[in-house]
């Protein structure tokens, strides 16, 4: 919801980056089988990206995204007071609890999380109004040259590229070419055969991989690599709501996870950074590959994590939470 608010938000100034930025997002919309040019007029309301695309983003914009945002954030205090706060040990606090059902390890939300969260508030308001007030460009990385010239459609600018904060999911975007996805379909195959051979599950189950697998394969080489570019750049988001079935570590902090842990985090952060490195420059033979790997690894990340979560020696969780300051 955060991305498309920014995204809509991104066309009103209708500079040539917001333009040029829309028509490119919104033509990807076209490349989904069937519905996908039907879609995409729908989405501009008109033939090209014009005054019915900037009426409609705007009303999304104000009001129909920001509602929904709302919504979530209500949902999530309700979730947040049902279940309860986690802590960084990850120790389930309800297991000890007082002659009241009190959790002896909880602490009241008032003072200790108001505090807490009138503190980053607060911080953030400041830093947010910093840029605002003083460094609105921000040396070209918020507002960038290119959108203070008024919107041509006749002149398309010799690179487009889409803000910082969306430039790693542009990057995964681009990495999916026509021979990325033979690469693609080696993995599926790879995994499909690894899946019937060691899953312990039933006959059926397994056949029901194969068949999937083969059905997948088939969808992949039938269907353009533009339409497969915006699934990995979408999964790329959506797969985050899945890390909670994907985590099967026996711990949850990470205090208590294996050290080698850590490094793999930081390697998963330096290549994010690097996908955003590369979604701002011009593309290139030896960025295109680049890309390819980290897409691949940004990916597998996720998909092996139910294999490497549960590898290595992991330390005894303690009952209580502790505290150590220094």
């Amino acid at each position: 919801c955060l991305m498309a608010e920014a995204f809509m938000g991104y066309l009103l100034p209708w500079g040539q980056m917001s333009y040029w930025g829309a028509q490119v997002i919104v033509n990807l919309f076209a490349a989904i089988p069937f519905v996908g040019p039907d879609l995409a007029l729908l989405i501009r309301g008109d033939f090209v990206v014009g005054d019915a695309t900037l009426n409609r983003f705007f009303s999304f914009h104000v009001i129909a995204v920001p509602l929904v945002l709302l919504g979530l954030v209500v949902a999530h205090i309700i979730a947040l007071h049902e279940v309860g706060s986690n802590n960084p040990d990850g120790v389930e606090i309800k297991a000890k609890k007082d002659a009241k059902g009190i959790p002896l390890d909880g602490i009241p939300f008032h003072p200790y999380y108001t505090v807490h969260d009138v503190l980053g508030v607060s911080v953030f308001l400041m830093l947010f109004s910093a840029i605002i007030f003083f460094a609105p460009e921000f040396g070209g990385y918020f507002l960038e040259y290119n959108n203070f010239i008024p919107a041509d459609p006749l002149v398309t600018p010799l690179h487009i590229a889409p803000v910082w904060y969306f430039t790693p999911f542009y990057s995964m975007l681009r990495a999916i070419t026509s021979e990325m996805m033979f690469a693609l379909v080696a993995i599926v195959v790879i995994a499909a055969v690894l899946g019937a051979l060691k899953a312990k599950v039933s006959g059926v189950i397994k056949a029901g991989i194969v068949v999937g697998a083969v059905v997948l394969v088939a969808l992949m080489l039938a269907i353009d690599a533009k339409f497969w570019g915006v699934v990995a750049m979408g999964g790329a988001v959506i797969i985050l709501f899945f890390l909670p079935w994907l985590d099967f570590s026996p711990v949850k902090s990470i205090r208590y996870r294996p050290t080698w842990n850590k490094y793999l985090y930081g390697v998963f952060v330096i290549n994010f950074l690097i996908l955003g490195y590369l979604g701002v420059l011009p593309p290139s033979p030896i960025g295109e590959r680049v890309s390819q790997i980290g897409t691949l690894f940004y990916f597998g990340f996720f998909l092996l994590m139910p294999w490497w979560s549960r590898l290595g020696e992991f330390k005894a969780v303690p009952d209580r939470v502790t505290f150590q300051p220094h």
